[in-house]
């Protein structure tokens, strides 16, 4: 019979305890559950090179800490990926949030150069709507050593989407960016589906006016205006043109439209016009105004101006 000796008593004692040890926490699993893992937050991945609003390849060297915005469609975007903290500098034109009046205003169509350098910015958003007019000033930025980046010039919901994943994929908050992005798909998804109840015939014939006579605009193809009415099955008077055209008083007149919606706050001054008197959307006081920054301002809020011209047109559907 083969004689153990003392180590290898102790080598078989220390296998079988675990051996024992690996059994019982299986068979135990739910007395002692595993540690659960947190979330993962968002990694980005710098360098980042993103395609720019003018077709430019930009590259962004590490995560931007500090960030000012040229225009607000651009500051609204930075605040809704949670970038509020790192804006430093806003246009004299910003007003939302509440939290840009903390914030150091460096110009409006003809921004500081000298501000915005003193700010020492790692980004400044630009905007493709005003690049051209602004060419230089850009340029003096770049040769300053700081990262422009140029988002695209939004006319349409796809085009926002776009300039929202733009800046997120900038700044390193692509992941808030497609939260954002699908939300705002979500509830104009659901504004549509309560639009389908409208039926053909019910469809109100909006007149949109953006400014006043002398000289009348209003709102044509190709805008978010004319977008956001075929959202909710409404009509809009002046569908047929392009942009944004002048029409004279007659012409506006003529389109006899059932509901006139104003950006500028003149529903008063309509309802008082002599030569509007027996329009449609004056003789039953139609007549409304919006919020100009909800459905005109290329960013996340523009689905608060569907709900408002929604609720305005169709006060029964959309309560």
């Amino acid at each position: 019979m083969k004689r153990w000796t003392w180590p290898a008593v102790v080598a078989v004692f220390f296998l079988l305890a675990a051996v024992l040890v690996g059994c019982s926490s299986g068979a135990n699993s739910n007395v002692q559950p595993a540690k659960k893992e947190e979330p993962k937050t968002e990694q980005a991945a710098f360098p980042v090179t993103v395609k720019d609003g003018l077709g430019e390849d930009v590259t962004i060297k590490a995560e931007p800490k500090k960030i000012v915005s040229l225009i607000p469609s651009n500051t609204e975007i930075a605040y809704a990926l949670g970038l509020g903290d790192k804006i430093v500098g806003v246009s004299d034109f910003d007003n939302y949030p509440e939290d840009v009046k903390t914030k150091t205003k460096i110009g409006g169509m003809e921004f500081n150069v000298e501000k915005i350098i003193s700010l020492k910015p790692d980004l400044v958003l630009a905007h493709a709507s005003s690049a051209h007019n602004s060419r230089d000033g850009l340029k003096q930025l770049k040769d300053a050593g700081i990262t422009v980046l140029v988002v695209n010039d939004a006319k349409s919901f796809d085009d926002v989407y776009a300039s929202i994943d733009l800046i997120g994929k900038a700044t390193g908050t692509t992941d808030k960016a497609k939260q954002v992005i699908d939300e705002m798909k979500e509830k104009l998804a659901k504004i549509k589906e309560k639009a389908k109840q409208i039926p053909a015939d019910k469809q109100a014939n909006v007149w949109i006016e953006v400014s006043p006579p002398p000289q009348i605009y209003t709102a044509g193809k190709g805008t978010f205006m004319d977008e956001m009415l075929q959202v909710i099955s409404a009509k809009n008077v002046a569908g047929s043109l392009e942009g944004w055209p002048m029409v004279t008083e007659e012409k506006a007149v003529a389109y006899k439209p059932d509901v006139i919606i104003t950006t500028y706050g003149g529903a008063k001054q309509v309802l008082a016009r002599a030569a509007w008197k027996d329009v449609p959307a004056v003789k039953n006081k139609r007549v409304y105004d919006v919020n100009t920054d909800l459905v005109s301002r290329p960013g996340p809020r523009l689905v608060e101006g569907v709900e408002e011209l929604a609720k305005a047109i169709y006060p029964d559907v959309f309560k």
